[in-house]
């Protein structure tokens, strides 16, 4: 495999891990970066542009990376409660009077990061067309009625997410999420990172697809097997899993370039892996001068907000504000981690304590949520290198 980029000395075993995952995990285009103390050390990408395709992957190639955009998102209402303009505390109704409606006036703004709201279904799901719409999902989840008491118990809004962050950003700024991530994130720290893919930016983005699931080839892959009540949860059409995961119904085309021109910060943000590393430097610590994070924002990122058995995901998960933690369903670097992963592969975090930034994006898609074993290889190499 010829892999380029670049690895300072001591992370060797990181550029080992992503030669393996080509060798024995199925890999077919990838790249991975890691920074510490808002350096960059790690920079490396190999293998296809495209999942179905021969052209190299490139310096600036870029992918869909699913729910790691969910990462980046959440940063968005917590960079405005800094700045005094979102108070966590408050009902998104003072922000939002719609959508009070239908038992939802206790919903907090912080329910809605950390997974609590009780809406991550809708009753009649979204056409393609309305996903993408920049309305009709904030309509329709005005008008829902939540599936649990707010607050009480937590389930992953997989897709909902993106019509309630967005719409709240929407409300309080005047500007949509993806403007905002552009102009306040990404502008600032030059970042490869889009809500809302800009067309010029079309050529540099690859094709996603699934790949084969290879069995282990004995080199320490983490191995998850999912419980019985997992697989039954996405096999029935009635459980809240499969209805979280189609509330877009057909499911979209990730590389239609409607979708990827919409502003969906659930599972619709298109980034390079030196993105996403890069932006979770700048939340734990200054990176070239910019730092997003005050160190009480910090504090509220990676504190624990929902745990336990999670209603849509039927495992046990972790969520501060916006951010999934660190966890057996979703291992990070450290306990102290905080991040996002992509379902199928890519994944995005930062652990405070030793300054490692991380991301991975990847255009071969595997059926898991959480914990890829391609990107699991990975953080388990910067481990060993920390």
């Amino acid at each position: 495999m010829d892999v380029q980029g670049t690895v300072e000395a001591g992370f060797e075993p990181v550029r080992d891990a992503f030669v393996r995952n080509f060798d024995r995990l199925g890999e077919h285009g990838a790249a991975v970066a890691v920074y510490r103390d808002g350096r960059k050390v790690v920079d490396l990408w190999a293998g296809t542009r495209d999942v179905d395709g021969p052209e190299p992957w490139a310096l600036d190639t870029a992918q869909v990376v699913r729910s790691a955009t969910k990462g980046v998102a959440a940063a968005v209402p917590l960079l405005l409660h800094q700045r005094g303009q979102i108070d966590l505390d408050a009902p998104v109704g003072t922000y939002w009077p719609e959508f009070k409606a239908a038992g939802k006036e206790r919903v907090l703004v912080r329910h809605l990061l950390s997974h609590r709201a009780g809406v991550p279904v809708l009753d009649r799901p979204l056409t393609r067309a309305q996903a993408v719409d920049g309305e009709s999902g904030a309509l329709a989840l005005a008008a829902q009625r939540p599936v649990w008491e707010p607050g009480t118990d937590h389930g992953y809004h997989a897709h909902t997410y993106s019509w309630l962050i967005a719409e709240l950003v929407r409300r309080v700024t005047g500007r949509s999420i993806g403007r905002w991530i552009a102009e306040e994130i990404a502008r600032p720290l030059g970042l490869d990172f889009w809500v809302g893919l800009p067309e010029e930016e079309a050529h540099r983005v690859g094709r996603i697809g699934p790949v084969e699931e290879l069995p282990s080839a004995g080199g320490g892959e983490l191995k998850l097997r999912p419980k019985r009540s997992v697989t039954e949860a996405y096999q029935n059409p009635e459980s809240l899993t499969r209805r979280a995961f189609g509330v877009i119904d057909p499911l979209p085309d990730e590389n239609d370039p409607a979708y990827r021109a919409a502003e969906l910060p659930a599972s619709g943000g298109i980034s390079t892996a030196r993105a996403l590393a890069r932006v979770y430097a700048a939340m734990i610590g200054p990176v070239d001068g910019h730092r997003l994070f005050a160190p009480a924002t910090l504090t509220l990122a990676r504190t624990e907000e929902s745990a336990g058995p999670d209603r849509v995901l039927v495992v046990a998960t972790r969520f501060g504000l916006g951010f999934m933690l660190h966890g057996p369903s979703a291992p990070l670097l450290a306990p102290g981690s905080f991040g996002h992963p992509g379902r199928g592969g890519s994944l995005g975090f930062a652990d405070p304590e030793s300054g490692i930034a991380f991301g991975y994006v990847t255009n071969g898609m595997r059926k898991g949520v959480t914990a890829d074993p391609r990107a699991q290889a990975l953080v388990r190499a910067v481990r060993s290198a920390t």
